[in-house]
């Protein structure tokens, strides 16, 4: 990387703190009137704490940690969906956050319907993305069910539709939080074929996952979180085995 050649992805000492009222209220009356009143107190619950890396063009960065380190606070920062409370992140270029395939799509309406709107959500043109539809749902192995409303679908063919249309377009950043084990077999081939061909291409790849045979396999680097803290930032063959030592 070069001064010519900046980061994809700049995270610069960043903390993140959610607000939780101390105040219980037996029902949603009185929490209202206390909160219009200004008698509810909050404290802070830091998720993450002094966070910092960078993440270079094409790089594939692993993420582990437990539950509750932190990982997909930091990944909704990453992918502009919470602003952190202290620090500053940097995203260079357009990003594709596969956090909770699906999360978005709204189940009364059609699985086209739903491509226009989710992809519209990711800043692409609505009418390339009603003439893409099709391809999108058929890579999905969903051809025959576009013009269904998605309340009709299972979870798996939910999540496959998020990770086709998700990845439809060469993003320069793609945020990846254990959804590698989309559908059978053959489409967990095709989901990581498709993510490769993009890192050949040049997209950065921030991957959250508890399979650390995965991470050691296609990350350049790995990031430990703890409570919210960086405990180690390395290679995943120093990572993941001093990681995995303490999962015991």
């Amino acid at each position: 990387m070069t001064a010519a050649d900046p980061p994809r992805i700049e995270v610069r000492n960043i903390s993140l703190a959610y607000r939780l009222s101390r105040n219980r209220a037996a029902t949603m009356k009185e929490y209202t009137i206390r909160l219009l009143k200004r008698q509810v107190e909050y404290e802070r619950l830091w998720a993450l704490t002094d966070v910092s890396f960078d993440v270079c063009r094409g790089e594939v960065f692993g993420v582990v940690g437990p539950n509750g380190a932190g990982k997909s606070t930091l990944m909704k920062i990453i992918a502009r969906v919470l602003p952190p409370t202290e620090g500053r992140v940097i995203v260079r270029g357009t990003v594709a956050p596969m956090i909770e395939l699906g999360a978005g799509f709204n189940q009364e309406m059609t699985a086209l319907e739903n491509i226009v709107l989710n992809g519209t959500l990711l800043g692409r043109d609505p009418t390339t993305m009603r003439e893409r539809a099709p391809a999108i749902a058929e890579w999905a192995g969903l051809q025959d069910f576009l013009d269904v409303p998605i309340r009709s679908y299972s979870t798996g063919m939910l999540a496959r539709l998020g990770f086709s249309v998700a990845t439809d377009f060469q993003p320069e950043v793609l945020v990846v939080d254990e959804v590698l084990s989309v559908g059978d077999q053959a489409f967990q081939y095709k989901s990581r074929e498709r993510i490769a061909s993009m890192i050949r291409s040049g997209t950065s790849v921030v991957l959250v996952s508890h399979d650390l045979g995965t991470i050691e396999e296609v990350s350049d680097r790995a990031l430990w979180l703890d409570h919210g803290y960086v405990k180690m930032l390395d290679t995943p063959a120093e990572v993941v085995p001093a990681y995995r030592a303490t999962a015991r």
